[in-house]
């Protein structure tokens, strides 16, 4: 794979999610090469690493030992610092936002300071920028009360939006599996009621494709008619196909 293409990251994350497909989220957590396995003791903790490791080897992986951390009984927080530049900003973000599905209004919090990395943005840190960055170190730090999902049981979509932006909450049995948000584009921020409600629906539609697929879900909506989701078939379709049940 070609390293320096705009795609090569997406790619090669979707490549370890291949790779760990039976694995993940049952004791395996991926992000691009970083591979975390987590274990309830030390002897199920072996196995766990021996079929990782073995994984890697079928696919002609490797991981480098010195960059191993192996059989840590705790993994230590960082001491994040009040970020003083755009890019020290983008890198804040950059890590937080891998944590946004258990983070409950991901974009809302970090909007302030994803402001300050817009093109001709003046770096101005604000009590609401502080506010935002404080809120977003304590909830990267607290554990998240959220439940495994089951693949043979359907879901349940909640999604709703908002002025400034989409937010969607994937559930199971009256349990959160996990949150997603995004800001309105500034296109989007011109669109009637409807429309951007509608694109909450689309957005948690593409980024839990994985749990709906072949998996009758219902998503709904304030105040509105409740929706069952079934996935369209082609792959390559950005939305899953929708019909509202007029029962309802």
């Amino acid at each position: 794979m070609f390293f320096g293409l705009t795609n090569a990251p997406a790619f090669f994350m979707y490549m370890m999610n291949s790779v760990f497909m039976n694995e993940l989220d049952k004791f395996v957590v991926v992000f691009i090469d970083d591979i975390l396995i987590y274990s309830k003791n030390e002897k199920e903790h072996e196995e766990h690493l021996r079929v990782v490791l073995t994984r890697l080897r079928e696919h002609k992986l490797y991981a480098k030992f010195s960059k191993c951390a192996l059989r840590l009984k705790e993994v230590g927080r960082s001491n994040w610092k009040r970020p003083e530049t755009v890019t020290k900003i983008r890198s804040f973000l950059g890590l937080a936002g891998y944590y946004r599905r258990f983070i409950k209004d991901f974009s809302k919090i970090a909007k302030p300071m994803t402001s300050l990395t817009k093109k001709n943005a003046k770096f101005v840190w604000g009590p609401k920028c502080e506010e935002g960055f404080r809120e977003l170190k304590k909830l990267l730090t607290t554990a998240p009360v959220l439940a495994q999902p089951d693949v043979t049981k359907p879901f349940d979509v909640y999604c709703d939006a908002s002025g400034r932006g989409l937010g969607c909450v994937l559930m199971q049995e009256g349990r959160v599996i996990a949150y997603a948000s995004r800001q309105l584009r500034k296109h989007e921020t011109n669109y009637p009621t409807h429309d951007p409600e509608l694109a909450a629906v689309v957005h948690a539609t593409k980024i839990w494709r994985h749990y709906t697929l072949g998996n009758t879900s219902h998503i709904h909506r304030p105040q509105e008619p409740q929706i069952y989701l079934h996935t369209a078939r082609a792959e390559h379709e950005a939305a899953s196909v929708v019909r509202i049940d007029k029962r309802l």
